[in-house]
């Protein structure tokens, strides 16, 4: 046998070649993550990402507590760019998150930091044909719902050994769903992965074992939460057992604010729809029995304005991008203390000011969780619905996997449509088509200039969107 030997002098210089090659791959790194930030329009990092960030360079697992809306998204897709190989072929991050809009969501900001790592979506009312399509051609990160996940991990789907970066998203929020299974069996079945992060809106007592944190370093940001928002609570007591006139009494008093309507049921949230549609007055619903398109087109027009009231379940309470709420209305007794802070936390954020109210039928009281005493409000006899609107949401029948963009859009609507800038709210570009907000006294004659237009050469629907 023969015996290989090297001189000081060579592992001195492939010491030096070693350290080259790291300093290099850092740089990289660290220009990956600077051009991320600036297509995010991101100028700083705050204070729980950048601890997210400094502590991910440890090799523990990392349990990230930080409010919903405080940016946990940024804070842990940063650390997983560090990890993700160019050289590599395989889901080499899966990020489980409770909910199909979170998913959609998180797949958003990503590509929107054009890194250049494919990434993919699967969630339960998405073709799981398309998504096994998808997957052929596997992303760097997938992303995707516990149940569907599980459900492309049993059909081999991709090549779980490949996983090397698990996020656990609003884990808190997954448990409370039930998704205890199928996250145990997605789990059990990634041997390969050196590093978890798992986020959570809510101390929990315990995190369940089949988690698998190994050495784990707790960054908690709950603790750094102002104990007392500038949040109004007040109790609206309804005349008998049904409250749905008391409800609309109240939406006249609150008017033209964004507002959300919680309910814990779906059929309360479709019964209030049918009431408001009588009266004339315009909002939109959400919860889980909706078509994906429908929750989404939903979450549109809200942010964008079109709607100022979204009637939902506590589906709505957590992990969604929707804007600074005025006002939340518990239409339904929330089921427990946790429910009823994350519905309040959807308002007087950020040091914004903002009201809720809790509407009690003759034969319900305030439940043990509140503490506070909370005032009454007094509703008018005499009703004022609240205005509409000054937006209008119109649809356009393409969108990224056309190639089109913001600024076709922009330039179309702008220069083709005789818009001014002020008239052309919210632009959002989903996958195979886009939505905006214009002024709607401004609707009806766009749309006749542009009948004929084409973007990018195509020629595209565009109507009202209903």
């Amino acid at each position: 046998m023969r015996l290989v030997t090297y001189s000081p002098l060579s592992i001195c210089f492939w010491c030096l070649g070693a350290r080259i090659t790291y300093l290099c791959s850092e740089i990289l790194i660290k220009m990956m993550i600077e051009k991320a930030l600036e297509n995010l329009k991101i100028t700083a990092l705050n204070e729980m990402q950048k601890t997210t960030l400094e502590a991910a360079k440890d090799d523990k697992d990392l349990i990230l507590l930080s409010p919903t809306g405080s940016g946990k998204t940024v804070g842990f897709l940063l650390p997983l760019l560090k990890r993700l190989k160019d050289d590599k072929r395989g889901v080499q991050a899966l990020i489980l998150v409770p909910s199909r809009e979170l998913a959609i969501q998180i797949e958003q900001v990503f590509k929107l930091m054009s890194t250049g790592y494919k990434v993919n979506c699967c969630y339960g009312g998405h073709p799981t044909k398309t998504e096994r399509n998808n997957l052929s051609d596997p992303p760097a990160v997938l992303i995707g719902t516990p149940g569907r996940i599980a459900y492309h991990v049993r059909n081999e789907s991709f090549d779980v050994n490949e996983v090397r970066f698990l996020v656990l998203d609003e884990f808190d929020k997954a448990l409370e769903l039930g998704f205890q299974d199928e996250m145990s069996f997605i789990i059990s079945h990634l041997k390969k992965v050196q590093r978890r992060i798992l986020t959570s809106a809510t101390k929990m007592d315990r995190i369940p074992a089949f988690a698998d944190l190994k050495n784990s370093f707790e960054i908690n940001f709950l603790k750094d939460l102002p104990s007392a928002p500038d949040l109004k609570l007040s109790i609206v007591r309804s005349v008998g057992v049904d409250k749905l006139e008391t409800l609309f009494k109240l939406i006249c008093k609150v008017g033209n604010k964004a507002t959300l309507v919680f309910c814990n049921h779906r059929d309360a949230v479709e019964r209030i729809s049918v009431l408001l549609k009588s009266k004339g007055i315009y909002h939109d619903i959400f919860h889980g029995g909706m078509e994906q398109e429908d929750r989404e087109r939903a979450l549109i027009k809200f942010r964008n304005g079109s709607h100022r009231i979204l009637i939902t379940t506590d589906l709505a309470s957590r992990g969604l991008d929707i804007p600074e709420i005025e006002t939340v209305i518990h239409y339904q007794i929330p089921i427990n203390e946790e429910a009823y802070t994350h519905r309040n936390g959807r308002t007087a954020r950020m040091f914004a000011k903002g009201k809720a109210y809790l509407v009690l039928a003759e034969d319900e009281h305030k439940p043990s969780f509140i503490k506070e005493d909370l005032a009454e409000e007094i509703l008018n006899e005499n009703t004022v619905l609240p205005l509409s609107t000054e937006w209008t949401t119109i649809f356009i029948g393409a969108g990224r996997k056309d190639k089109i963009n913001k600024v076709d859009i922009v330039g179309l609507l702008l220069q083709k449509g005789d818009l001014q800038k002020d008239e052309l709210g919210k632009i959002e570009v989903l996958d195979n088509f886009a939505y905006a907000a214009i002024k709607s006294n401004k609707v009806d004659n766009l749309l006749i200039r542009i009948s004929t237009e084409k973007i990018k050469n195509k020629k595209v629907k565009i109507a009202v969107s209903f």
